[in-house]
Parts: structure tokens; C-alpha cells; sequence
């Protein structure tokens, strides 16, 4: 099957580069960012899944990303993606809390909020672009398990203005929260004890307060109400050892690699053998940096879940990073074969193979299709630009690169590198067009 980009489609991507451009300046000036794993974000699918489908939206269409932000926030860019601060998933204690942040943040989705927001801000093209330049960010980072690469947050006033909710729409989304979390079986008091976090946070200073306070109005009247209608639904409870397991893996992660290593490793019980903590360890000794331990910490990983590919992937980057580039390889190609449709994964394995000699061929096939799941990866695209180039591809080099430096906001040199490919690539090819959209949008921008 076949796909062929047509016009509208074209000026919808130069619209998108144009608002990734005005959007992401100060956002760069906040050194805010996107956490990218692959294990991470498959641990929050997977708590969204049950959710998202007592919604009636499609989990498959929906994205969940973590904000490199200490502080206290979550919230919906458009109509398919969900971020949560790494400080408020990093603050709840339970599977069923953080459902209750994706519950309430599904239901400003599914009741039409974003929707009615854009057109109340459709005359202010800054902010009316914001939906759409943060889809595209979402997947903006550098890949890699947990690597920090360049994204949205939401540290400017017009920002703040456009994910900024009603006190109506706020008790619409817990009504509709809470009922998506019956329906999926999940205690819906959960998102009163979210709140309870933000408790008392309304008598602060603005500069005091943490975002979600700034962007999601709280009162004791809305607790109280959310309270009340929590303890009049039905549920059907499930276990909730599946969707704690999720959660300690995405928390556990996170923590490994955002906290100082010695700490995470005295906060881990000496006698806690299980997978979440081993996998914890490993990640505090590889960035200690400890490899013989780190090793010995994620091949036993690997060898209690050997059909597990977020291990053969942490594996391999400790050993990419390790310069153990042959073994990389290896380790990749297994989380490959387990996960062949994940980008992140995709993107490590090639760049473990440009490490690696005469293996450009097969990380140019890698880069390709990371590309073609996740097109908005800085990091990604700097690899496939070097793959092309050692293909001789001079042209399709300069595209990516072009491709890069746009999603940076450097549209400047975007063009540049665009310019410089339409006169190498042959005229209407598909990265010929690509270039031409990059060019459009620095031209639109200037």
C-alpha cells in the first residue's frame, strides 16, 4: 500500500514547522524537555488502555509523554495527546492515582473542551497553533531509554492561557472521569486523593502554586463534589496488581534516572530481588558509572523476563554507551525482533549499528523506519542524516538535517540545509517535497 502525500496535506506540515518554530523559542530559553523511553510510555499505554476505552476514544491513537518538569502538572495538548509533569509522576503513590490524572485529562478530550477551546482562540494565531505544535512535539527527544531531548512545556502566558480550564469544565471532567473509571473498574477515589495533593495550593502566591493549580481552577466545593460523586457510582473493582505493576515500572524507571544513583540505590530494599527493582539498579550503576555492575544488574533482568524487550533495549544502551558496540548491536536486534513497531527502539538499534563497521546499510534501514513512526525525533534524524551520507544519499542527508534543525526552531538553517537538497534530490521525489515544505515554512516564519 502506497501513500501519497497530497497538497492539503503538505500545507498541514508547513503549518505545523511554522508553529513548531514560534512556539518552541521560549520553551528552549526554559531548557524544558521531553522525557523519551520506550518503556515508559508503553507503561502509560498501557494504564491509559482501559480508560481510554470506557471513553469511547481509540488507545491506540492516544499519546502519553512525560515532561521533564519537577513540578506538579498534567495536561492535553489536543485531541490525542496526554502529557504529565515527571514531578507528578514521580509525587503519586498508585496505579489507580495516576489513572485518575488520565481519566480527567481523557475527559477534556471526549467532552469536546479542546475543541471549544481552539475556536474560542482562533483569532490569536500563536496560541491557536499551540494544539498543533505540541502534537507534533510530542514526539520530540533525544530516544534511548530516558534520554532528554528538546520539547513542549507550558511556561509562557499565552500557554498558560490556552490549557487553562473553566471551573465548569473542570467539574465536567471529574463527572466523566469518574464514570470512566467505574467502567473500567478502577476506584474512582483515586482522583480525590490527587487533589488532596494539591490541597490548600489556591492560598499560595501564583508564584508558588504548582502549574496544574495555574491551569486546573481547585476549590474545596470541587473536591467536595468530587468527593460525593465518587461515593455514588458503582464499581466493580479489578486487581490492581497489574496496573501497579505498570506504574512502579514507569515511576521506577523515571526515578533511576532522573535521581542521584547512590540515592535510588540505598532507597532500594536490599532484599527487593524482583524485576523493577534489578532494572532500577542497573540504571543507577550505569550512570554512577559502574558497567561490570550495571551489567550483572541488567542481564539478570534479561534473564527473568528474556522475552521482555524494554530489558534487551536497556541492555543494549548500557552497552552503546559503554562503547560495547558489537554486543549493542546484538541487544538492540533482540528488542527489535520483540518490539519491531516501536521507534524509540528502532532509533537505538540504528544508532547502534553506525557505531558498528560496514553495517550502514541495515541502520539506514533501521533510521528509515523509525522515521516513518516517529518523524519528529531530533536525535533520530542527526543518525539518519549521517547513515545517508555514508550512502553517498547527499541529498537525502541535507533533508534530514533540514528535517532537524526545523524541529529545533532553527528554521534558519533549516532552510539552508532544504535549499541545498532541492538542488541535490530530483524534482517532485518525496524528499524533494519534504524540502520544499521546510523552505515554505522558514519563508512563512521570516
Amino acid at each position: 500500500m502506497a501513500i501519497t502525500r497530497t497538497p492539503t496535506q503538505r500545507r498541514v506540515i508547513r503549518g505545523m514547522l511554522c508553529a513548531l518554530a514560534v512556539i518552541m523559542a521560549p520553551v528552549v530559553a526554559a531548557a524544558q524537555s521531553l522525557i523519551r523511553d520506550a518503556e515508559i510510555e508503553y507503561a502509560l499505554r498501557e494504564l491509559s488502555r482501559p480508560i481510554a476505552v470506557a471513553a469511547g476514544l481509540s488507545p491506540s491513537q492516544l499519546n502519553i509523554l512525560v515532561v521533564n518538569d519537577s513540578s506538579l502538572n498534567a495536561f492535553v495538548a489536543d485531541h490525542r495527546t496526554i502529557f504529565v509533569h515527571s514531578g507528578l509522576l514521580m509525587k503519586l503513590d498508585s496505579g489507580a492515582q495516576i489513572q485518575s490524572v488520565l481519566a480527567h485529562e481523557m475527559a477534556h478530550i471526549a467532552n469536546g473542551h479542546i475543541t471549544r477551546r481552539v475556536q474560542n482562540y482562533q483569532n490569536s494565531s500563536r496560541i491557536a497553533a499551540i494544539g498543533t505544535a505540541l502534537s507534533a512535539a510530542a514526539a520530540i527527544g533525544g530516544g534511548g531509554s530516558a534520554a532528554v531531548g528538546l520539547a513542549a512545556g507550558t511556561s509562557s502566558a499565552a500557554q498558560r492561557a490556552f490549557f487553562a480550564h473553566t471551573r465548569a469544565e473542570e467539574s465536567s471532567a471529574d463527572q466523566a472521569g469518574v464514570r470512566y473509571m467505574a467502567r473500567a473498574g478502577v476506584d474512582p477515589h483515586a482522583m480525590s486523593e490527587v487533589l488532596d495533593i494539591f490541597r490548600g495550593q489556591e492560598a499560595l502566591s501564583a508564584s508558588r502554586q504548582d502549574p496544574y493549580v495555574l491551569t486546573h481552577p481547585l476549590s474545596r466545593d470541587r473536591i467536595r463534589a468530587l468527593n460525593g460523586i465518587a461515593a455514588a457510582v458503582t464499581v466493580q473493582p479489578k486487581d490492581p496488581t497489574v496496573s501497579n505493576y505498570w506504574f512502579s515500572r514507569a515511576q521506577g524507571k523515571l526515578a533511576a534516572f532522573l535521581q542521584n544513583p547512590s540515592f535510588t540505590l540505598r532507597k532500594i530494599d536490599k532484599k527487593d530481588q524482583s524485576s523493577v527493582a534489578t532494572m532500577m539498579r542497573a540504571v543507577a550503576y550505569h550512570r554512577k558509572p559502574d558497567t561490570k555492575e550495571a551489567l550483572k544488574y541488567v542481564d539478570r533482568l534479561v534473564s527473568m523476563n528474556p522475552n521482555d524487550p524494554y530489558a534487551h533495549e536497556l541492555r543494549g544502551q548500557i552497552l552503546l554507551e559503554s562503547r560495547n558496540f558489537g554486543a549493542a548491536v546484538n541487544a538492540y536486534g533482540r528488542a527489535v525482533k520483540l518490539a519491531s513497531s516501536e521507534a524509540l527502539i528502532l532509533s537505538g538499534y540504528g544508532r547502534a549499528l553506525l557505531a558498528t563497521e560496514n553495517n550502514n546499510k541495515a541502520a539506514l534501514s533501521a533510521l528509515e523506519r523509525a522515521r516513518a513512526r516517529d518523524p519528529y525525533d531530533p536525535r533520530m534524524l542527526r543518525d539518519l542524516a549521517v547513515a545517508y551520507a555514508r550512502a553517498g544519499n547527499n541529498g537525502m542527508a541535507s533533508v534530514a538535517t533540514a528535517e532537524r534543525y526545523a524541529i529545533l526552531g532553527r528554521l534558519k538553517d533549516a532552510a539552508v540545509h532544504a535549499k541545498r537538497a532541492t538542488g541535490l534530490l530530483p524534482r517532485g521525489s518525496a524528499g524533494y517535497l519534504r524540502a520544499q515544505d521546510i523552505l515554505a515554512a522558514a519563508k512563512n516564519r521570516s
